[in-house]
């Protein structure tokens, strides 16, 4: 699939937040995104060792969004491309998930990624930044949240509360299995945050984290492992 090049990558923590205020008007959070995606894909990253390192390794899995079967996949290996900066996290790892899509000869019709979209503090995470450089439906599901302050959602899956940020909702805490710590929704492009968090439940049958984020996490391991 296609990427677009909309700038250099930094290498110094000013140009990067350059790049995500320059990126950012580009955003569309006006539509609601694809209700019932036909193929959903999962991104993910691992890191060699103990995570410290420079070595890292890009996934992409492509899902029948119906059957969640798996369609294609496609992993790349590179070094992170930029330090360990909270809030710059996405330009450690862009590189070589833009090599993982390339990858691909399908174009999926919603991106999930294992991170933050508007939930971050310039609202220009990892989603945004992919959203924007491939042009599609992008929302991300963090495991813990990155910034602001929630009440805790009920204890059934579906239930979920606002998470807010300077009095702004930024994402949502989404209950996905019963008893189970929640996940941290945001929208990342061209996606609105209830119909997310529709995707993100229809993601997980039967574990807290989406079908996606699970496999794609697997075969990133298994290419440094293998």
């Amino acid at each position: 699939m296609e990427v677009r090049e909309l700038h250099a990558w930094p290498s110094t923590a000013e140009e990067a937040e350059a790049i995500q205020d320059r990126l950012r008007p580009m955003l569309d959070l006006s539509v609601p995104g694809p209700v019932a995606p036909r193929t959903v894909a999962g991104l993910d990253v691992s890191y060699a060792g103990d995570g410290g390192g420079a070595r890292l390794a890009a996934a992409v899995v492509v899902l029948d969004g119906t059957t969640l079967e798996v369609l294609e996949e496609s992993v790349a290996v590179g070094t992170a491309a930029f330090p360990y900066v909270p809030g710059l996290f996405a330009f450690r790892e862009l590189p070589t998930l833009l090599d993982a899509l390339r990858g691909l000869t399908t174009t999926p019709d919603l991106l999930v990624c294992d991170g933050f979209g508007v939930a971050h503090p310039r609202r220009f995470g990892l989603a945004c930044h992919l959203g924007v450089l491939t042009g599609l439906p992008t929302i991300g599901v963090g495991k813990t949240a990155f910034i602001g302050t929630y009440a805790q959602p009920g204890a059934r899956r579906g239930d979920a509360s606002p998470l807010l940020d300077g009095g702004e909702v930024v994402g949502r805490v989404l209950r996905t299995r019963d008893g189970v710590k929640p996940v941290f929704v945001s929208v990342g492009h061209r996606a609105d945050l209830d119909t997310a968090c529709r995707n993100v439940l229809a993601l997980t049958p039967e574990y807290r984290l989406p079908e996606t984020t699970r496999r794609a996490d697997r075969l990133s391991r298994e290419a440094l492992t293998g």
